[in-house]
């Protein structure tokens, strides 16, 4: 059986009636939060297309579109740190996702921690440019997960 996605007739049927009928963007993308579903910490932002996020249905394990590699990219496949998807929850327009996931591996982000969200923006700072405080550390070396 293959995946299909409903109609967008009408802003009250997208709203109300009980069918996914996600809005892609001009680019054919829809952002996709992924969280953890224990703990609800955002792990990262991304973006899917049609595919990818039929692919994700299917699979059980999180899919995306690479912006910057203009190519589907299955969480994972080059780190090991995949996404299993826990549910998946969209906005009322439908026009953006959450992801919730189990992350399994050292961590979410190719810099090396858990969270791509690994920084704060200095709220009570005076600095210029404003300064951003580190909220993580390293869970793994990248280096050494992403051979080239």
């Amino acid at each position: 059986m293959s995946t299909t996605f409903g109609n967008r007739d009408s802003k009250k049927d997208v709203e109300e009636l009980p069918v996914f009928a996600p809005k892609f963007d001009e680019n054919g993308l829809i952002p996709a939060l992924a969280m953890d579903s224990e703990t609800h910490e955002p792990l990262m932002l991304a973006y899917m297309n049609e595919e990818s996020l039929k692919m994700t249905l299917k699979l059980g394990e999180a899919v995306y579109y690479s912006r910057s590699r203009q190519e589907i990219w299955h969480k994972g496949a080059t780190s090991g740190h995949t996404q299993k998807v826990k549910s998946i929850k969209t906005d009322c327009d439908q026009d953006a996702i959450i992801v919730y996931v189990d992350q399994h591996g050292s961590g979410a982000c190719h810099t090396g921690r858990n969270s791509c969200f690994y920084r704060e923006i200095a709220l009570d700072s005076d600095d210029s440019p404003t300064a951003l405080r580190f909220t993580e550390d390293l869970t793994f070396n990248p280096e050494d997960v992403y051979k080239k």
